[in-house]
Formats: structure tokens, C-alpha cells, sequence
């Protein structure tokens, strides 16, 4: 828990890897997820690097494994459930896993490609079945009834023109011909008047929905189909209806001439049929069975072929040494994981049977560490709204074990009441009990993935919530009377009298006695509560605040700028206590000395908090004595808090860097008398070649007075604005109180006016209608609102006192990052 305080210590260390040995070395660390990997071949190419055919190969496996669970999927075929982690395949099973992946897929692909065809075969025979028995009924409809009938029965937009069945065209002898299909019933409409517009009239089209769906076979989707009968005469109008049909995508099939051959067509086809439905249930039971066969080793499979890419990536990242039998890795590492980094080279070595031992080394370097702070579940959802503002720099103060406390706080305070916090708090303890359950934790939905990633913050909010519940005597905007009323301005049966003959009461805040619940009766209810709420929410922010600028003592004390402390901090704290600090004590100063009795004559604060500015003796009854010339000394010390914090770090600063010019300029005069001019330069070129002379900082004193000026105009105008901020508090805290009160006198109220035996009926879906109402706009909408503000009140009040968060969060090189099958 000490890193949660502040990042883990870390250090660059370089891993030296036997040839033989980097493969199950880079395994265990990958197993562990203890350092982070650097790129030593930047300049290197992705397709130039040594390891670029191994991870070519991964890649095929991918593929194959890929295709192998579409297949799965596809045939609803359970992957194996359970904690499965298989370790890296060694380096010599890769081929024997590629062979099965290579045969598996080979196999697969025939059975696929023999079903599908068997299914091609299946839907034609079944569509040239349902043609025959269908036209069959358009023959016989045809030869029932009159020419005219046939005419424009079908053909209504033929109407006048003469038109002659079957029997009297082959009467005449005329060359009649027959094709017949199925089209898509989308299509029809479209395709008879193509018809009619190109063939002129020279065609009859007959035409009956199919009963049920049939598949299409470019798109694998049931569809609704339509089997024709186009009867032409003349062999060019047989070439353009032909054309038609091809470009509509029609499925034609030979039309048999006679009533035998129809018949002998359709028992031909029935058989076939059958033995098609036998030859393709077989073939899925075969395909099934391999399917089945391969999901349980595919989970293995896919997780070791990941952690096998993951291993190449991460050696194409390493250089090797002049003799190519070594390679070097750089690292990032938290120093109290080095123990355990060479345990696990160690064991990487004596796995792979190594003669020679990898080993570690720690190099010195001026590169900024990455940050890492470690976590558990339940610090790690306040660590995340720390780290969506901005990762903390290294070995910065972090402000989430702070926020475990202020940011719950907060919300309670906009959020507070005792039924909408119970109700928060339990749907949060729901998800904690249930936390390590599979499908709560493995589901797709976003919305409920952010639910449960931050199940402890709402089960604290809740928690808070019922606290400030109490301390506002809300429940569902109704007051408890949880310790009796002490209402004893008149007898009992006056007070029953009172509150049945009046709507609005105006209690008197000088009546002892009073309990705190009635004011919830009275019209001065906004009035009572606005002014304490208010002045809660000043104090409340000028503590944060405080707390938030003395929390940056510690980063000046861990990178030792003690001159921080009396040029920065000081004047920080003394600018902010002297003005509103100032404000914090009146306002205690007020509740403490002056009573409901003389409240009409007490002073304001806001006259003597503006006259503080203006430095105008207030003519009115003042606080305390000597208070006027206490608050012109608050106000010169805070204005002369403002030129120390703009001028004193640029100044020491300035003073220091000329000071070490000096010492230098004075020790290179002593070496000069001491030394010849051969000596001297031997020095100087030690002194380069040492990086003493180039690693000396280099100051640019307009640099930092203009970074120290922002930052004085910010924190000052920001004291003014971010306690204004901090109003928020009161604002939602009413806006909520009122909303549910509003709620509660539209929808609850009118259930529970029908005082007869009706309205226990009525009661029933009105309080549905509160409930569903409450959950969605007080729990959800609000609860969402006070979230978003407490965010706010973290982010920018009180974590750009001492958080810079400039940081680069530590990514070890960890199996467990990997994306498995599941996600």
C-alpha cells in the first residue's frame, strides 16, 4: 500500500539473454508482468528484424484459429469455461501445432465446401419440386376457363387486345415454348412488366407465391420466393425472355411436356431428396464432431500462439552483442522487483537447459521513469479517475487514497438523501458480493462495464449518501422523526388544529425546542436551509482546498526544493488563509457568538467580507473588537504574499545558477595557476568526455518567470473562482431535495389523497410510476449530475494545487494484458 501514496521507485536495468535461453526468459517475465520492455532497433524496420518469419508464422495460426472459431460459433458449440493458462509453447511444438492447425483447417474446409454444395443441390431440387406443383395448377386453372377469363383475369393491363389460349394456339400450329423459375418476390412486379415492354405482348406470365421460406443462396438468408410460367411464341422472344430472367437472377428449370413426364420427373426428384437429406445429415454430424473435437483444445491453442507473438515482439525489441550469441535488452523495473526479475531469468535458464546464465544489470540514466502505483480492487476505480485527468509524474504524490474519502464526500453532500442513498448503496453491494461471477464481469455492455469497474465508488457514495441523509433529515424529500418532535409552541390538540387549518407554516428560529423536522412544514423552509447550505459549502471547499495546496509540502520535501517551501508553499497558504480563511472564521465566528435572539441585528458577512477589500471601516455593529485593523493586516499580508510568489523562485533561482558560475569561474582560476596549458586541456577534455560540462543545467531566466508568472495569476484567480466553485455543493444539493419533493407531491401525493378503499388499488401502479420515476431521474440522472461535478471538484480545484500529472503510466510486459478468446 506504500506505492499508493506514491509511484514505486524504478530503475533501468539491462537483461543479458543467452541465444538459447531469450525465449524462456522473456516467458517467465511474461508470466510476471514485472518490467517494461524498450525498443533498442528503433531505426529497424518491422519487416528487417531478426524475429519477423516466427511472427509471420503466428499470424497464420491467428488466421487458422480465427477461422476455426467462426466455424464453432457458427455451429453453437460451447467453448470450455474456466481459468485456463497454458504456458508459451516451446519453440519445437510450434510445427507440431502448426501441422494440427494446417490438417484440421484442410479437413474443415472440405467437409464446409461438401455441405455447402449438398445444400446448393438441396435447394434446387427443392425449388424445381414446388415449380412443378405449382405450374401443374396453372395448366389446369388455364385449360378451365375462357379465353377472355385467362385474359383479363391475369392480364388486366391487356384488356381490348385479343388473346388466344393454349389449346387454340396449338391449334393453329403455332411455335409455342415454356419457361419456367423462381424469382424473389420483391422482384416480380418489376419483371412482368419488363416482360410486357420488351416481348410486346407475345408472352403470358403466370405467377404463385411459395408457401414458406426458402434460402438464397448468395446471401445464406431465408427468403420469400415466386415460381413463373412464361409461355412465348417465337424463338426471338424466347432469347429476350431468357435475357430477362438472367438479368433478375432468375432460377430456371426445363419444363416438362407432359403429364408423364411430370410425373416421372417428380418421383425422380423425390428420391433424390431423400437421399440427399441422409448424404447431408451425415455430413454434419461429421462436421460436428470435429468441430467439437477442436474446441476443446482451440481455447489452448489460442492463448499459447498469443503469448508466443507476444514473445517475438518483445526479442524483436532486443539487440544483439558483436557476437551474436547474446541479447541485450533494456527494462524498466520497480527496484523491489529486481530479487524477483533474476529469479525468474534464473528459471528461464535452467529451463531451456542454458550452460550460462542470464543476469540482469543496472544502469544508471537520465531518462524519466514511466509511473506505476499499484492497485487492488478496490482502490483501482478511484485510481482511475485520478489517472483520466492525467497520470501522476514520477514519484509524485498521488491523490487517490485522498479521493477514497473527499470524492464520495462530495457527492454525498449534492446527492444527500437516506432512501436514494440506501437504495445506490445496495444495488453497489449486489455487484461487490456477485464481483467474481462470469457473467457479470465478461458482458459486452459498455454501460454496465463502467457500472461494476466502479462498484466500490457507488457503494461508498451510497454509504455517504446516507450519512448526509440523516444530517438533512431527507428521506425521499420527507423528514424522520427519529428522536420525537420537540414542537411545543402550543398544546398538542392546537398543533393538530394548526397544521390541519393552515397550508404554509412560518416557525420562529428564536422557539427552543423546535425540532429539526417540522421546518420541512414551514414557508421558510428555502430561507433556513439556503444560508446553512451555502456556508457549509465554502468551509467544505476552503478545507479542500487548504488540504490540496498543503499536500504539495511533500513533493517539495521528496525532490528536495526545500527553497519551494518559503517561496511557493508559504506564500500559497498565506494568500488563501488570509482572504478565505478569513471568510471561515467569520462565518464560525457568527455561529458561535451571536444567537437567534439578536440574529435580526447580527452583522453581515458579506458587507464585512467586501469592506475587508475596499479597507472601509463598517459602520454597522462590527463582529469582534479590533476588527478592522485585523483585517487591513490579512489584507496587506496577502498582497505581499503575491509579489514573493512571482518573484522569489526566478530570483533564487537566478542567484543560484550565477552563484555556481562563480564557484566555477574561481576553480577554474585555481587550475589554471596550478596546471599548464597541456594539463588544461587534458582536464577539459576529461571534463567533456565525463559529461560534467555538458550535463550542467542550463537556466533561462525568462523561462521561468514567465512559467512562474502563469502560475501565480492561476492560483491567485483561481482561489477567487474555485471557491465559487465549490457553491456547486449547495446548488445541487438543493436542486435535488427540491426535484424529489417535486416528485414526490405529483405522483405519490395523488395516490395517497383517494382515502378510500379504491385508492389501495390506485395506490399500486402509482407508486410503480414513483419508483420507476425515482430510479431513472433522482438515482440515475442526478446521481450522474453530482458525479460529474464532484469529478470537477477534484480535477480542477483541488488537484491543480500540487498535481501536475505529467506522467507515463507503466505497461509491463504481462500475458495477463493479452486479449483471450472472451473479450
Amino acid at each position: 500500500m506504500g506505492s499508493l501514496f506514491r509511484s514505486e521507485e524504478m530503475c533501468l536495468a539491462q537483461l543479458f539473454l543467452q541465444s538459447g535461453s531469450a525465449y524462456d526468459c522473456i516467458s517467465e517475465l511474461g508470466e510476471l508482468g514485472l518490467v517494461e520492455f524498450r525498443d533498442l532497433n528503433p531505426s529497424v524496420n518491422s519487416f528487417q528484424r531478426k524475429f519477423v518469419n516466427e511472427i509471420k508464422r503466428c499470424e497464420e495460426m491467428e488466421r487458422i484459429l480465427g477461422y476455426l472459431l467462426r466455424e464453432i460459433k457458427k455451429e453453437d458449440i460451447p467453448l470450455p469455461e474456466g481459468e485456463v493458462n497454458p504456458a508459451a509453447p516451446l519453440p519445437k511444438h510450434v510445427m507440431v501445432i502448426m501441422e494440427q492447425l494446417q490438417r484440421l483447417e484442410l479437413e474443415l474446409s472440405e467437409v464446409t465446401r461438401n455441405k455447402e454444395k449438398l445444400q446448393k443441390n438441396l435447394l434446387e431440387l427443392t425449388e424445381y419440386t414446388h415449380m412443378l406443383r405449382i405450374t401443374r395448377n396453372f395448366v389446369h386453372r388455364s385449360a378451365e376457363r375462357e379465353p377472355s377469363q385467362v385474359q383479363y383475369e391475369e392480364f388486366p393491363f391487356l384488356e381490348k387486345e385479343p388473346m388466344m389460349d393454349y389449346t387454340s394456339m396449338q391449334r393453329l400450329g403455332a411455335k409455342l415454348g415454356f419457361i419456367s423459375g423462381l424469382i424473389q418476390s420483391v422482384k416480380i412486379e418489376a419483371f412482368e412488366r419488363m416482360l410486357w415492354r420488351v416481348c410486346k405482348g407475345y408472352t403470358i406470365l403466370s405467377y404463385s407465391e411459395v408457401d414458406g421460406l426458402l434460402e438464397d443462396p448468395a446471401t445464406g438468408e431465408p427468403t420469400r420466393s415466386v415460381v413463373f410460367l412464361i409461355s412465348y411464341w417465337g424463338d426471338q422472344i424466347g432469347q429476350k425472355v431468357k435475357k430477362i430472367c438472367d438479368c433478375y437472377h432468375c432460377h430456371l428449370y426445363p419444363y416438362p411436356n407432359s403429364n408423364e413426364e411430370r410425373t416421372d420427373v417428380v418421383e425422380g426428384l423425390r428420391t433424390r431428396i431423400q437421399d440427399l437429406l441422409t448424404v447431408l445429415h451425415r455430413t454434419e454430424d461429421y462436421l460436428r464432431q470435429v468441430l467439437i473435437k477442436a474446441s476443446e483444445s482451440v481455447y489452448v491453442w489460442v492463448i499459447q500462439v498469443k503469448k508466443m507473438k507476444a514473445i517475438y515482439h518483445i526479442l524483436n525489441l532486443c539487440s544483439f552483442d558483436v557476437t551474436n550469441k547474446c541479447l541485450i535488452a533494456e527494462v524498466w523495473c520497480p527496484v523491489n522487483d529486481l530479487p524477483a526479475l533474476q529469479r525468474a531469468l534464473e528459471d528461464g535458464s535452467r529451463k531451456s537447459g542454458a550452460t550460462v546464465p542470464s543476469f540482469v544489470n543496472c544502469i544508471p540514466s537520465n531518462d524519466t521513469p514511466p509511473t506505476l502505483i499499484r492497485i487492488n480492487t478496490f482502490t483501482s476505480g478511484f485510481q482511475n479517475i485520478v489517472d483520466a485527468y492525467g497520470v501522476s509524474s514520477y514519484r509524485e504524490v498521488n491523490p487517490a487514497p485522498y479521493t477514497i474519502i473527499t470524492f464520495p464526500f462530495l457527492f454525498a453532500v449534492m446527492f444527500g438523501d437516506l432512501g436514494h442513498g440506501i437504495i445506490m448503496a445496495l444495488f453497489a453491494l449486489w455487484m461487490v458480493l456477485y464481483e467474481n461471477d462470469c457473467k457479470l464481469k465478461k458482458t459486452r455492455n459498455e454501460i454496465w462495464n463502467i457500472f461494476f469497474e466502479g462498484r466500490y465508488i457507488i457503494l461508498l457514495m451510497g454509504i455517504f449518501s446516507v450519512y448526509t441523509g440523516l444530517i438533512y433529515n431527507d428521506c425521499f424529500s420527507k423528514s424522520l422523526n427519529l428522536f420525537g418532535s420537540g414542537w411545543n409552541v402550543m398544546s398538542k390538540a392546537q398543533n393538530i388544529v394548526t397544521l390541519h387549518s393552515n397550508s404554509f407554516l412560518a416557525l420562529d428560529p428564536n422557539v427552543t425546542g423546535v425540532f429539526k423536522g417540522i421546518w420541512n412544514l414551514a414557508s421558510n423552509r428555502l430561507t433556513f436551509l439556503n444560508s446553512y447550505k451555502m456556508k457549509m459549502s465554502v468551509i467544505i471547499g476552503i478545507i479542500h482546498m487548504t488540504f490540496g495546496v498543503v499536500l504539495g509540502v511533500f513533493n517539495h520535501l521528496h525532490f528536495r526544493r526545500t527553497f519551494n517551501l518559503y517561496l511557493i508553499f508559504i506564500p500559497e497558504l498565506l494568500f488563501l488563509l488570509c482572504l478565505f480563511g478569513y471568510l471561515v472564521f467569520m462565518i464560525i465566528y457568527k455561529w458561535l457568538f451571536f444567537t437567534v435572539r439578536d440574529s435580526q441585528t447580527a452583522p453581515s458577512i458579506l458587507i464585512h467580507f467586501i469592506n475587508m477589500f475596499l479597507m472601509q471601516g463598517d459602520s454597522s455593529q462590527p463582529l469582534y473588537p479590533g476588527q478592522a485593523g485585523f483585517q487591513v493586516f490579512l489584507l496587506i499580508v496577502a498582497v505581499l504574499s503575491v509579489p514573493v510568489l512571482l518573484l522569489g523562485k526566478p530570483l533564487y533561482l537566478y542567484w543560484q545558477h550565477k552563484g555556481r558560475d562563480h564557484l566555477s569561474m574561481y576553480r577554474g582560476y585555481q587550475r589554471v595557476r596550478r596546471s599548464s596549458e597541456e594539463e588544461l586541456s587534458l582536464m577539459h577534455a576529461h571534463d567533456v568526455e565525463e559529461g560534467t560540462i555538458s550535463s550542467l543545467p542550463q537556466f533561462d531566466f525568462a523561462d521561468v518567470f514567465l512559467h512562474q508568472s502563469i502560475h501565480t495569476i492561476e492560483y491567485c484567480l483561481g482561489c477567487i473562482s474555485n471557491t465559487a466553485s465549490y457553491l456547486r455543493l449547495w446548488a445541487l444539493s438543493l436542486a435535488h431535495a427540491q426535484l424529489s419533493e417535486v416528485l414526490w407531491a405529483m405522483v405519490m401525493r395523488v395516490g395517497l389523497r383517494v382515502d378510500t378503499s379504491v385508492g389501495i388499488v390506485f395506490l399500486v401502479p402509482v407508486f410503480g410510476l414513483f419508483a420507476v420515476l425515482t430510479v431513472s431521474i433522482l438515482l440515475v440522472m442526478e446521481g450522474l449530475s453530482a458525479f460529474l461535478h464532484a469529478l470537477r471538484l477534484h480535477w480542477v480545484e483541488f488537484q491543480n494545487k500540487f498535481y501536475s500529472g505529467a506522467g507515463v503510466k507503466f505497461v509491463p510486459f504481462a500475458f495477463s494484458l493479452l486479449h483471450t478468446i472472451h473479450s
